[in-house]
């Protein structure tokens, strides 16, 4: 049985990252700025209602196994031809229906202290979304310094050949000033 989505926090008591499961998804992110006034500089949401009912256009998230569009949703890799779901006019983009941002990532390491941080694994099975061969993404979120998030992500496949090209999908928040 698949674990529950949670969001989880991140602090080194200057900034504040909220990072769910559901996609490994950055929901918040609280930053000071020069004058000491915090602010959410991410475009998210608080609940993971929105997230996993599809409501968010890929806000926070790890997008993948490929991230952007694959034409026609048809690669061919080592002489084979494969074919994937479309969902964005006559492409598969990010992933397909269910790429890693509408999947519950498994939470392997969540350490505070002076570098915190929070290490996200999950398993690609092979055929999934119409991808070739076993893959396993760690996605690992930390706070190395006063004012960086940082985030390092690695694929290992397993048994077969197959295209990787992950993307973390964060829009940054802006302020509309009208006069």
């Amino acid at each position: 049985m698949a674990a529950e989505p949670k969001i989880l926090e991140l602090s080194n008591g200057r900034i504040t990252a909220r990072i769910a499961s559901w996609g490994a998804t950055i929901t918040s992110l609280l930053v000071p700025d020069a004058h000491g006034n915090v602010a959410d500089v991410v475009l998210g949401f608080d609940e993971l209602e929105p997230y996993m009912k599809g409501i968010s256009p890929y806000f926070g998230c790890i997008v993948g196994r490929v991230a952007n569009r694959i034409k026609d949703g048809k690669f061919a890799l080592n002489g084979a031809e494969y074919s994937l779901p479309i969902n964005n006019g006559p492409n598969s983009l990010h992933g397909g229906l269910k790429g890693f941002d509408k999947v519950v990532w498994e939470v392997v390491e969540h350490k505070d202290g002076e570098c915190p941080s929070i290490t996200f694994r999950y398993h690609s099975k092979d055929g999934e979304e119409g991808y070739p061969g076993d893959v396993t993404v760690r996605a690992t979120y930390s706070l190395p310094e006063a004012t960086t998030l940082r985030l390092d992500m690695e694929a290992t496949p397993h048994d077969k050949a197959t295209p990787i090209s992950l993307a973390q999908h964060t829009p940054e928040a802006t302020t509309l000033v009208t006069s």
